[in-house]
């Protein structure tokens, strides 16, 4: 799978570990940042180009990582089309996309582990919208209050 991963220096150590760990297991993995560890990087810097990405097909799926998770998962749910979440949990992780097609997984780089959000990865990845009917209806208006902004 093409996979598009970003953070800023809050989740700098998490990013490199997951993207080597992702390459790994044979997937093909654009890095949008941040290159260095740069204390005073500014999240949506990165969340940015990684959305943009993703709304365009350019990759599959994303992850982001920022030292609490929110911050880069607010700015990347800016970009029309990316269904970006916050995850902690499996079923999260799994329900996310199958029920609401998320295609953007977010993570803390200070309050989570690299193998919790790892193994996280993998079932978001493995993960695959259901299609069933009130879920398209769901993203259908989930759509529609994109438009309107």
């Amino acid at each position: 799978m093409r996979v598009g991963i970003a953070t800023d220096h809050g989740g700098f150590e998490l990013k490199q570990r997951l993207m080597e760990r992702l390459r790994a297991a044979g997937h093909d993995v654009r890095d949008f940042g941040a290159t260095s560890m740069t204390p005073t990087d500014d999240y949506p810097d990165f969340a940015e180009p990684l959305a943009r990405a993703v709304a365009a097909g350019e990759v599959e799926r994303g992850v982001a990582v920022c030292g609490s998770g929110v911050g880069i998962c607010v700015a990347a749910n800016k970009v029309r089309g990316v269904r970006a979440c916050l995850i902690h949990d499996e079923f999260s992780a799994r329900q996310g996309v199958e029920d609401d097609a998320m295609n953007v997984i977010c993570f803390g780089g200070r309050v989570m582990d690299e193998p919790t959000c790892w193994k996280l990865t993998q079932i978001f990845l493995a993960a695959k919208f259901s299609g069933a009917e009130r879920h398209e209806r769901r993203l259908a208006k989930v759509k529609r209050l994109e438009e309107e902004r």
